[in-house]
């Protein structure tokens, strides 16, 4: 381990405190301040090799996109280890780890689990291992079903255990507390321990709820009928359907997972009912006991129906069937998508992320990653929050992704569609999109406002009402009225529609900024260590002089947005006066347009890529120069040139090409590719929410 790495222990006195949560928000922080970060799981289950008993806490850590560690060598010892020998599984442990350290800027370390009984000294080997790593430790309690008194007890043994031990606690997360309680437990704490900062995360009954899948595997079942897909989605209740279906629909709630006899019929097209009818509950799944299933019509009945719902038989009688879904508990681990978003919102508005890295004594980063620059961007857009409509609400991907930008704060949202099927589809995927108002484009009102106004703002082309109102029931143009007449901030749309469909209401309708006559795009290329930005790469095939002068004053706004400080590469095929033609005179203009219109800009060109970028060929292609060889803001001279050359270096060079990013309207609008992950649609939206916090601070 070099003197620069930091690594901290998260520890718990128990099992069940929910450390994968916190350790999963520290990861997040680590990952924003440095460029490596290491996981090490000091004592394990199995050995490093044992594909079959792997920790799935730990494969969810490793799965981070900001860690590149492999399994085995994250690994210490295993609780046999311990249990034979703890001297030597404790000087193993301290060896392995600073095998891992030596590659990292800093490492979390995640204590024992209490899955393998080590007896009452169990916190105490973890206070040993955290103070013979030099490492200090993050206390995790869990408030679940105690008093703040009870708490307080806890927290002040496990305390004085760590110091008995040598190790160094930097602060104290009380987890899964009741919510009416938090406030209570931090003020009782922070009393006992001023010198100690304590934060309360409150209970979240969804992260410990098993998915439909798990309980199929409890039971011994078999999917008969429904979508495999939602055997993801988790089970937030479990009823036992024996009463009569009157009473058992009083019952009923959300996510509910229903155990009942094979052979009740009438309680199976009940429920089939019931999950149709949006104005009832949405169950997860229904599971058939006793080893019987519909024959016969009613068979074909259930065929003909093609429910989604997943339906499973058991051979198992109601109450083993009950007891073992009952028992089975849920997880955390790489593959519960909405389950790692929902730990990470918690860990990001109850812990203070800020003092626990001023407590860890992290560095500020030299450097911008491309996750550190993700992060940055949906901090900022938390910072402040906007209004974003996204119109696609028909696509499972604007679904899954409203479901993380509601979850993180990151922007409150409209979705456009018909209310009941857009809410059904997002809860048959177990996604919560409870925070977004749905509204239907064929809404009267809305669509008598807009077409009024969208007819005044084309009548120079004719437009009547009439057809204004068979226009403005298009998702885009819907949706950019909505921006136009201020009920948004912003709009993201493009993942199931093409670039023109998307922003063409913009030229009509928002228009471009006093000063621009160009709406152009860029794209943020976040390499290793920096972030660039190139434009323009999807709008304007062929640009004049006045355009490609448009475009580097848009393009060093945006930098800017962005915190990228802009130094503007003209870009040829020839740099300085070495070239002639007319592709490079054009080019030659457009510098000088930019000189004119924005004197205050750092700009060259004609310049080559290279002499842009390299600082020994800027000094020898163009000494003096104050943005060749560091070069942020790359103006192409078509679209051609601009999209293969982005499209090239996300390739080869492994960079992260967040946009486009639509630049020069007077309020933005942002255009997907239609190949876009949720990622993706988050970091938009992420964007476009900045970028209207921008327009108002312009105002």
């Amino acid at each position: 381990m070099t003197d620069t790495t930091r690594s901290i222990v998260i520890a718990s006195p128990e099992g069940e405190s929910g450390k994968s949560t916190v350790a999963l928000g520290v990861l997040d922080l680590l990952v924003r301040k440095g460029r490596r970060v290491g996981v090490f799981r000091p004592v394990s289950r199995a050995a490093a090799g044992h594909e079959a008993e792997r920790d799935h806490v730990l494969e969810l850590l490793l799965e981070h996109d900001g860690v590149d560690i492999a399994y085995d060598d994250a690994v210490g010892v295993t609780y046999k280890d311990v249990h034979d020998d703890p001297e030597d599984a404790l000087a193993r442990i301290v060896s392995r780890f600073h095998d891992l350290a030596t590659r990292c800027d800093a490492v979390v370390v995640l204590g024992t689990d209490y899955t393998d009984v080590a007896g009452p000294t169990e916190l105490s080997f973890n206070a040993r291992i955290a103070a013979n790593l030099g490492a200090p430790v993050l206390l995790v309690v869990s408030g679940r079903e105690r008093t703040p008194e009870g708490v307080r007890t806890l927290a002040d043994v496990s305390l004085s255990e760590l110091a008995a031990h040598h190790a160094q606690a930097v602060g104290l997360v009380v987890n899964r507390a009741e919510p009416a309680d938090a406030a209570t437990i931090r003020d009782v704490l922070t009393q006992a321990r001023p010198e100690l900062p304590v934060w309360t995360i409150p209970e979240e009954p969804f992260l410990h709820a098993p998915t439909v899948g798990q309980l199929l595997e409890a039971v011994e079942g078999t999917l008969v009928l429904g979508d495999p897909e939602l055997l993801g989605r988790e089970a937030l209740d479990l009823q036992v359907g024996a009463m009569s279906f009157e009473h058992l629909l009083e019952r009923l709630s959300d996510g509910a997972v229903v155990i009942t006899p094979g052979d009740r019929i009438d309680q199976l097209i009940g429920l089939l009912a019931t999950h149709l009818t949006p104005s009832f509950p949405s169950l997860s799944g229904i599971i058939l006991n006793g080893g019987f299933y519909p024959q016969g019509r009613p068979a074909e009945l259930l065929e003909a129906m093609r429910p989604r719902l997943p339906i499973i038989t058991t051979p198992l009688g109601t109450y083993p069937t009950a007891r073992a879904a009952a028992t089975t508990r849920g997880r955390v681990d790489k593959d519960s998508v909405r389950k790692i978003e929902v730990a990470r919102a918690l860990f990001e508005q109850h812990v203070d992320g800020g003092a626990l890295a001023a407590r860890l004594d992290l560095p500020r980063p030299q450097v911008v990653t491309p996750l550190m620059f993700a992060y940055q961007l949906i901090e900022r857009a938390r910072a402040d929050r906007r209004h974003i409509v996204l119109p696609e609400g028909s696509d499972d991907r604007i679904l899954r992704a409203a479901s993380t930008v509601l979850a993180r704060q990151i922007a409150d949202l409209t979705i456009l569609g018909d209310e009941e099927p857009v809410r059904a589809r997002a809860a048959e995927l177990g996604l919560d999109i409870a925070g977004a108002r749905v509204l239907s484009p064929h809404d009267p009102e809305h669509v008598e406002k807009f077409a009024a106004e969208y007819a005044r703002l084309r009548a120079h082309k004719g437009m009547t009402v009439e057809r204004a109102r068979e226009i403005v029931t298009d998702v885009s143009y819907f949706g950019t009225m909505m921006v136009h007449l201020g009920l948004a901030d912003g709009m993201v749309s493009g993942a199931a529609h093409s670039t023109a469909h998307t922003i063409r209401p913009s030229f009509e309708i928002i228009k471009t900024k006093p000063g621009t006559s160009s709406v152009s795009s860029v794209f943020l290329m976040c390499l290793e260590d920096r972030v660039l930005v190139y434009g323009d790469c999807a709008v304007i095939p062929d640009p004049t002089s006045d355009e490609l002068a448009d475009i580097a004053v848009s393009s060093a706004a945006t930098a800017r947005q962005f915190g990228v400080e802009p130094r503007i590469a003209m870009l040829s095929y020839s740099t300085g006066e070495s070239g002639s033609g007319a592709d490079v005179d054009k080019v030659r203009t457009a510098t000088g347009l930019v000189r004119e219109r924005a004197p205050e800009l750092d700009v060259e060109g004609p310049i080559q890529y290279d002499a842009a970028v390299d600082a020994s060929v800027a000094a020898s292609k163009l000494p003096g120069s104050d943005v060749a060889g560091r070069a942020t803001v790359f103006v192409f001279p078509d679209l051609n040139t601009g999209n293969n050359t982005y499209k090239a270096v996300q390739r080869s060079a492994g960079a992260v090409a967040v946009g486009p990013v639509l630049q020069g309207l007077n309020k933005p609008v942002n255009d997907l590719s239609r190949g876009a992950l949720v990622e993706d649609i988050v970091n938009t939206v992420a964007i476009t929410a900045i970028q209207a916090q921008g327009e108002e601070a312009a105002a």
